[in-house]
């Protein structure tokens, strides 16, 4: 299924009910936007549809079109005097979380800066958050094990400068501290 065209992800969110609010040529401009803004070698996994900024029915930032890609999710709003286009990278995602209301959803993700929330109508809100917690899971289980060698090298990496530190300060010795450092370098192996 390739979703990196406008139309596509806009006919994807029209059959699979994955928001509603603007009639398609508004549609295609905010999938447009993101369209335009995909990078090499991405691909867009789950398009939707829903409110950005959203805290109520009255205050938020109008329709925006998203799309969760296998690198980041983009947020993207085409006006008639301008655009917004907004990324995060889905390794900056510190959680994401759904609460239903009576007529609408709020989809909140939270990352490393701010906090989004994206109201969705009931109808679909369901749904997307469903598809968004999946395509997120997947993202984190594919990186888990790079993610955990890569920590445990930081820090054995950051364990070898304080064993460093301390032979600066003459506090062991050369010996004591090379014997340290071939420990953490061959943790690592």
């Amino acid at each position: 299924m390739d979703l990196n065209t406008a139309q596509e992800m806009y006919q994807y969110c029209r059959d699979n009910n994955l928001g509603s609010g603007f009639n398609e040529k508004w549609g295609l401009k905010h999938f447009g936007l993101i369209q335009n803004n995909l990078i090499d070698g991405e691909k867009v996994l789950l398009p939707f549809i829903g409110f950005y900024n959203y805290s109520s029915m009255t205050k938020h930032s109008g329709y925006f079109a998203y799309a969760i890609t296998n690198k980041r999710i983009l947020m993207a709003q085409k006006k008639l005097f301008g655009e917004t286009c907004q990324t995060v990278s889905l390794d900056n995602i510190n959680d994401i979380t759904y609460k239903s209301g009576f007529v609408w959803g709020v989809l909140t993700i939270d990352t490393i800066k701010e906090v989004f929330n994206v109201g969705l109508d009931k109808k679909s809100a369901d749904k997307i958050h469903k598809a968004v917690i999946s395509e997120f899971q997947k993202y984190k289980d594919s990186n888990k094990s790079g993610t955990d060698v890569t920590a445990s090298a930081r820090s054995s990496a950051e364990k070898i400068k304080e064993f460093k530190e301390l032979l600066d300060m003459g506090a062991i010795t050369q010996e004591e501290y090379e014997k340290k450092k071939m420990e953490l370098l061959q943790k690592n192996d």
